[in-house]
């Protein structure tokens, strides 16, 4: 069994892309894992401000007292981690920007993860995502051990619930149950 958490930058309930992550739970759960959502639209996190406290406190945490502490030790004791995100102007919503810039504090005991990223947007194609993904694996970049294991996205949604009539749900329940 694998501790799985979506870290989800939906700024909806029930959008397009909180629906795939409900779908990617599903799945996982149903393949025996245990499963967390964490909503950042529902949770305190600042900018980081560079003070440099992290380094000082070698990497142990944040100055700023906020949720951020509380999901990275969740991240640390997962053993699956997804990035859910709409994408606006083909990268990543502003609230993951801000979370994964705040991932510093404690990145270096983030270790040993299987990643996956979940991408909804009302454009499509292939470039759609390129920056994207750019964000995703510079952060990977930075994680020891962390390995990319698979992304879905999801194009030619814009409404709440356009995603509903599409394969999409499947396939996020499918890349779910094969974690």
């Amino acid at each position: 069994m694998k501790k799985v958490i979506i870290i989800s930058a939906s700024p909806r309930k029930g959008g397009n892309s909180d629906i795939l992550c409900d779908k990617f739970l599903e799945g996982a759960a149903e393949a025996g894992h245990q499963t967390e959502k964490i909503f950042l639209r529902e949770k305190d996190i600042n900018y980081c401000m560079g003070c440099g406290y992290c380094n000082i406190s070698g990497f142990n945490g944040c100055a700023k007292s906020d949720d951020m502490d509380e999901i990275l030790d969740k991240m640390i004791g997962a053993d699956v981690i997804v990035f859910a995100t709409p994408i606006y102007f083909n990268t990543i919503a502003g609230q993951l920007k801000t979370f994964i810039d705040r991932i510093y504090a404690k990145y270096t005991k983030i270790v040993n993860k299987e990643f996956y990223y979940i991408m909804t947007a009302e454009e499509e194609g292939d470039n759609t995502i390129q920056y994207a993904l750019g964000e995703f694996k510079g952060l990977l970049s930075y994680l020891n051990g962390a390995e990319e294991k698979g992304y879905l996205f999801a194009g030619g949604v814009t409404q709440k619930g356009d995603i509903n009539d599409t394969e999409y749900v499947q396939r996020a329940y499918e890349l779910g149950k094969s974690v």
